[in-house]
């Protein structure tokens, strides 16, 4: 959690200011209990009228002066409290950013998404509280408690007594409290986990009629989170039923000795109402006390949880420029793979000992049964996952060598998945090249057939997309996921099963098309159908994270058992 604090740097002022005010108001707010003694004994007791309006007016003065030391305490607090949130939530994205699919597969996206919303929120009001409470409190208990020594020591040894056996109570709430709010935070991501597979798989549970078991899993979690956090509660609520049982104690203690000194002469009435005061204000900012270090409590157990996000490095080390390294014999192929293989943590390799190389603009087809190693392989390309052992090389540079950004754009990429962001179709397309003019938009459509997807829409290249793209087809939106890529004219086109959803004749136009591209990119095609990629310049057959065929369709048809049982299965070709 202390690592965090660092971005509060650039709200130091603010950060000393708010505790600062607070401290003039708590002043003030000190001196008010001896006003009132005064206003009762000399006022009061004396009969003195203009004695009554002259402390009546200081009462006003010190409220006026209180009230603005609390307002301009408290914006500044606001102000820096926002500012630490807004830059910590910018400097966590940009590390999550920065964090290789291996991490992020590890982590999983309802862990980020619970940090970046709801702990920032907690951190947030935990720092706002802290500038506004954290001195305030302590300095009204310990105040109060001198101020009482000033009017009467005796009785103010009440105070010695009850304000210990406050400090011990709010400790032993606090030990107790912080690890069991970190428990809540941790079923928290489970259940917002659930709460993402479920409403994203929605189609799929009423397909199959599984809601009663959804909503009964949930309600099984949610129940879990709830008893928890009920338990959590019960112990942080004895906090004010205790201080409050303690102070009133004390204000009967203190009563009591009051009274007595006042019946033998020692002090006077307003001395007993004064101190009294001081006590009503100790049990206020123990309330308040108590509160923050709940708020603080959670905001820790947040933080450390940020934190850890902090703390995971990212497998991928970049270099801060792209070493130009140039492997004399792969120089002239566009990638090479020697001998490399690929481990997902400590799970068992998804890929062995792949070697081969691929010229500049030929066209590679990928194919395999399901989770052969597919589309691992082509991740390791742009450098999604790093190689356990071996070496990847695109244009005779080792991977590891490039600058992610000066490797990232050499490729062009449509993942297995087609994602598409909320905008406009010309605003996705510029993701691939935001600098592309009207013809390099016009050609990429047209290369990726997409062309009459714009042309049926309202708006044309300005018709809103949806969020994940929800109002168009799965074949529309692989088309524009490709044309994103095309658009920026890569050295080297992966599509990973990208035409699963293509009819034959559209996935045979659109690979034509590529072919006949002016500029002849290097190609590679991962798909499951043979006819995808059976006029590709190579075929690598992978089976079970190993190749186990390479070469033309018509050589791997008599050499590669694998392929020749894909191809069957698919046209069925039966053997004479």
């Amino acid at each position: 959690m202390s690592k965090l604090l660092v971005y509060l740097k650039n709200y130091k002022l603010e950060s000393i200011l708010s505790p600062l005010f607070k401290l003039l108001e708590a002043t003030f707010e000190l001196l008010v209990p001896l006003v009132m003694a005064s206003i009762i004994d000399k006022g009061i007791g004396g009969e003195n009228s203009p004695h009554i309006i002259k402390m009546g007016a200081v009462l006003i003065g010190l409220g006026i002066v209180g009230l603005v030391c609390s307002l301009v305490a408290q914006y500044y607090a606001a102000k820096a409290a926002v500012g630490f949130a807004t830059e910590l939530k910018s400097a966590l994205f940009k590390h999550i950013q920065s964090l290789s699919f291996l991490e992020l597969d590890k982590i999983g996206t309802s862990t980020l998404i619970t940090r970046m919303t709801s702990d920032m929120n907690i951190l947030q009001n935990g720092v706002n509280m802290v500038l506004r409470l954290f001195l305030r409190s302590p300095f009204i208990v310990v105040g109060a408690m001198v101020m009482a020594f000033t009017v009467d020591v005796k009785s103010a040894f009440v105070f010695v007594v009850i304000i210990p056996l406050l400090s011990i109570v709010v400790f032993l709430i606090m030990c107790i409290t912080i690890p069991m709010y970190r428990r809540v935070q941790n079923k928290l991501d489970g259940l917002l986990l659930k709460t993402r597979e479920n409403l994203t798989g929605v189609r799929v549970i009423r397909a199959f009629g599984k809601e009663d078991n959804e909503i009964a899993e949930y309600r099984e979690r949610n129940d879990i989170l709830t008893a928890i956090q009920k338990k959590t509660g019960k112990i942080s609520g004895l906090m004010n039923p205790i201080t409050y049982v303690i102070v009133n104690i004390g204000t009967v203690a203190l009563l009591w000795t009051g009274a007595i000194r006042v019946d033998g002469g020692i002090i006077t009435q307003g001395a007993v109402v004064a101190l009294v005061n001081y006590m009503s204000q100790i049990l206020v900012e123990l309330i308040k006390l108590a509160n923050l270090i709940v708020t603080v409590t959670k905001a820790i157990a947040c933080g450390n949880r940020v934190e850890s996000i902090f703390e995971l490095e990212s497998s991928l080390k970049e270099v801060t420029e792209t070493i130009k390294d140039v492997d004399d014999k792969k120089k002239d192929f566009a990638v090479c793979f020697e001998d490399v293989s690929l481990k997902y943590g400590d799970s068992e390799e998804a890929l062995s000992h792949i070697t081969f190389n691929v010229k500049k603009g030929e066209t590679v087809g990928i194919i395999g049964g399901t989770g052969s190693g597919k589309s691992s392989l082509v991740n390791m390309i742009p450098r999604f996952y790093d190689a356990s052992s071996g070496k990847v090389y695109v244009s005779g540079i080792d991977v590891k060598n490039y600058k992610k950004d000066d490797l990232r754009k050499k490729i062009g990429i449509v993942l297995q998945k087609a994602v598409l962001f909320r905008g406009t179709i010309r605003s996705n397309l510029l993701w691939g090249n935001d600098g592309a003019t009207k013809e390099e938009i016009a050609e990429a459509l047209r290369i990726s057939q997409a062309e009459e997807i714009v042309e049926n829409k309202d708006g044309k290249l300005e018709h809103i997309i949806d969020q994940g793209g929800k109002n168009l087809s799965g074949g529309q939106k692989q088309r524009l996921t490709i044309a994103r890529a095309i658009i920026r004219r890569p050295e080297i086109l992966i599509l990973d099963d990208s035409t699963s959803a293509l009819d034959f004749a559209t996935d045979a136009a659109l690979r034509k098309s590529i072919k006949e591209m002016d500029y002849n990119p290097t190609t590679f095609i991962v798909s499951q159908r043979a006819a995808s990629i059976m006029h590709a310049d190579k075929i690598i057959v992978l089976d079970d994270g190993e190749i186990n065929g390479m070469g033309t369709h018509e050589e791997l048809l008599k050499s590669c058992g694998v392929y020749k049982e894909i191809y069957n299965s698919q046209f069925k070709i039966k053997e004479a």
